[in-house]
């Protein structure tokens, strides 16, 4: 199958300022893209690109004094099949574990391990490691938290999102990963694409999407807490300990972001010949989507009885 993903991004600066982006799909995925147009940048300015520590891809550039506008387009070639389900896939060893995952056990920025532990031990505790402690803590999390734009925060740690018990994709990944991590099983954090295929359409304007991997049996596997189902068409961008590593703008000045659009839908054929669907909404103003704030409430409403 192919999907055609991409975006808009409009920046405005008062004065020339340096900026980093982790908007470039990830390495392993790039040869699956059939065609693209992009990065482009209005006005023109020149973009690097180079690899963190991490492994990703990371442009970096300057923004020119007023600001640019930042698009993407491509069309990628998927297998359809949904994330990968291993039952058996057991935890191993914290002695056994391979160095590069070593990282993925403490607490980071976001992911505050330290605060987590008794609670961890005594809620997953009984649960056999592996596939099932995972998951065990993928239920908690998506029952725990109620998705809303309307509650997000871009300083939300893990245990605040616990105690406030709403947030955005991310924060079900920061906490998910958190717990994980208490339990001894390596978790990172995943930002990407992944559009509504195969399932409804959500209401929410689209945007880039944040699910979590575990490292178990000898291999990363894919979770995702918000959703808590297998997920068809993820397209990842950058892996860390957390949000705080890949960030997807960072500038080194003040700036205002102006546009941010994003798409991901399943297309016809390779080709970009055609418009892409344009969002209805951006994320900028999504309270104006009438449907979105409807969605909101009849959610709520329907937890409260």
């Amino acid at each position: 199958m192919f999907i055609r993903f991409g975006y808009e991004i409009g920046i405005s600066c008062s004065q020339p300022t340096p900026m980093m982006t982790y908007l470039s799909v990830d390495r392993a995925r790039r040869s699956d893209i059939i065609s693209e147009r992009g990065p482009i940048s209005d006005p023109a300015v020149k973009m690097g690109e180079v690899a963190d520590p991490f492994g990703n891809v990371c442009m970096r550039m300057v923004v020119p004094e007023g600001g640019l506008h930042l698009s993407y387009d491509a069309v990628i070639k998927d297998s359809g099949r949904p994330d990968a389900i291993n039952l058996q896939a057991g935890a191993v060893p914290v002695e056994k574990l391979p160095a590069d995952c070593l990282p993925y056990l403490s607490a980071s920025r976001y992911c505050e391990t330290d605060r987590f532990g008794a609670l961890a031990w005594r809620h997953f505790g009984e649960i056999e490691p592996g596939w099932g402690r995972v998951q065990a803590i993928c239920d908690y999390v998506h029952e725990r938290l109620t998705f809303s734009y309307g509650y997000s925060s871009t300083l939300r740690t893990a245990m605040e999102a616990h105690e406030e018990r709403a947030g955005v994709c991310r924060d079900y990944a920061h906490l998910a990963v958190t717990l994980c991590r208490c339990m001894n099983m390596p978790a990172r954090y995943v930002n990407g694409y992944m559009g509504d295929i195969g399932v409804a359409g959500d209401p929410a304007p689209m945007d880039f999407n944040a699910w979590f991997e575990v490292y178990l049996q000898d291999r990363w596997y894919t979770f995702d807490a918000r959703h808590n189902v297998p997920r068809i068409g993820r397209i990842a961008v950058a892996r860390g300990r957390d949000a705080a590593d890949i960030p997807l703008i960072q500038t080194f000045g003040k700036h205002e972001l102006t546009t941010f659009k994003v798409w991901t839908h399943m297309e016809d054929n390779g080709a970009l010949t055609r418009p892409h669907r344009q969002p209805e909404v951006s994320l900028l103003n999504p309270w104006f989507s009438e449907q979105w704030s409807r969605h909101v409430r009849e959610r709520e409403h329907a937890q409260e009885h």
